[in-house]
């Protein structure tokens, strides 16, 4: 999983928030390479992409004021260029995951103006910040949980259904399982989660089925947290064929069959550090266009 911040991460928040331009130049170093990958790989036909990766980091200096740190810096610079490169899509949905959309017809139930938008997560009221609050802290015991028991099929089923929203009966065709168990699984754990989260998904009920607006809260709070995102370092070990073959086959099955576009980024960037390396002309760019930002000597 994604953390909130890591100790580096907090530490160079904290310079660039004092106007520290080497710091900023580190972080920009650190995360332009696997955004400029996703927007390589999704932005619509005649943008640019480095155009999108340079106005991702300007938006971040604009709101950084008000940023909370909900969500990793990571995560939230994939939220500004996911919402760049939706308006170059011409407002057409960018799900997460390959395997929404694979057959066509993504299955997900909020369309991209539903999504939170990246002014959500630096003001939410504190009533409803504590609820998605308590409802990650739920996810994340799940994600750990089957985790810790190497189960990693229920963890890909908890994927497609939380994650990328797929049908009961897609999952189980995936899987080669009953669709009977899909849903019975689906049932236990949003009461699993209900339990854990007071109020947060509504009152404790027996429905097999939850709403349509109860999945969706579910898969943006998963979107915001990457629970089940492995590690950029834990990418690098498959990449290099050093993890135990239960580890390395889940993360197949996340980038590959689930499609998870944030880790697909991430590889693609881990595959170009290793093969290429090229002048560094995009950061340059962005520490042009930001040096409005910082202190001058």
């Amino acid at each position: 999983m994604n953390p909130p911040q890591s100790d580096a991460d907090r530490y160079l928040l904290d310079r660039v928030r004092q106007q520290d331009g080497d710091a900023w130049s580190q972080l920009v170093a650190k995360y332009q390479g696997r955004l400029l990958a996703f927007a390589r790989a999704r932005a619509a036909r005649g943008s640019d992409p480095e155009d999108l990766v340079q106005d991702t980091f300007l938006n971040f200096l604009k709101g950084l004021s008000a940023y909370r740190g909900d969500a990793s810096i990571e995560t939230y610079l994939f939220l500004l260029l996911r919402r760049r490169v939706i308006e170059t899509l011409r407002g057409k949905r960018l799900v997460p995951c390959a395997a929404t959309d694979a057959d066509g017809e993504p299955t997900d139930v909020h369309a991209a103006s539903a999504d939170p938008s990246p002014s959500w997560y630096v003001r939410q009221d504190e009533r409803l910040t504590q609820q998605r609050a308590a409802l990650a802290g739920a996810i994340l015991s799940l994600v750990e949980d089957l985790r810790a028991k190497s189960d990693f099929r229920d963890l890909q089923i908890a994927e497609m259904l939380f994650y990328a929203q797929a049908r009961n009966n897609a999952i189980a065709a995936k899987m080669n399982l009953d669709e009977k168990y899909i849903a019975l699984l689906k049932h236990r754990w949003i009461k699993h989660l209900r339990a854990r989260v007071a109020g947060a998904l509504g009152p404790e009920s027996d429905a097999a089925d939850p709403t349509p607006d109860q999945i969706s809260l579910l898969t943006q709070v998963w979107e915001e947290y990457r629970p089940s995102c492995p590690k950029r370092s834990t990418l690098g070990g498959h990449l290099l064929g050093t993890l135990d073959d239960p580890w390395s086959n889940y993360i197949t099955f996340h980038v590959t069959t689930l499609g998870c576009r944030f880790c697909t980024a991430n590889l693609d960037d881990l595959r170009r550090e290793t093969a290429t390396t090229q002048p560094d002309t995009l950061r340059d760019r962005i520490m042009q266009s930001s040096i409005g930002f910082f202190r001058h000597p």
